[in-house]
């Protein structure tokens, strides 16, 4: 499968802005989408945004909207995740997700269409 590596985490005030990356290596010919989860200390890792491997979709969840964009550069393999607007609940290890699931577009935001991840990056925000 995927292997995935996220970077750019860090701490940062709220309202500040943090960008982060995931390389991708291996088979990622047979990728349809990459996308981005979160998961809090003592929470359940919850869907951010994903964005088609092919024709660049995305889909975001509903309270990152307007904050947060998915962009990707397929040449370099690489996804991207940009963050505005930083809010203290934003605190969380964030997971770049791949799928190989033909089907994963019926339920995007679902943890279980994914089938491959990274290790995870901290983002803390302050205040």
């Amino acid at each position: 499968q995927v292997q995935l590596v996220e970077s750019g985490g860090g701490l940062v005030q709220a309202g500040g802005s943090l960008r982060l990356s995931c390389a991708a290596s291996g088979d990622t010919f047979s990728t349809y989408a990459m996308g981005w989860f979160r998961q809090a200390p003592g929470k359940e890792r919850v869907f951010v945004a994903v964005i088609t491997w092919s024709g660049g979709n995305t889909y975001y969840a509903d309270s990152m909207k307007g904050r947060f964009t998915i962009s990707r550069d397929n040449a370099k393999n690489t996804v991207y995740l940009q963050m505005s607007s930083l809010k203290p609940e934003d605190t969380a290890v964030y997971y770049c997700a791949a799928t190989r699931r033909s089907t994963w577009w019926r339920n995007p935001s679902g943890r279980n269409e994914y089938d491959c991840w990274g290790r995870g990056t901290q983002v803390t925000v302050s205040e």
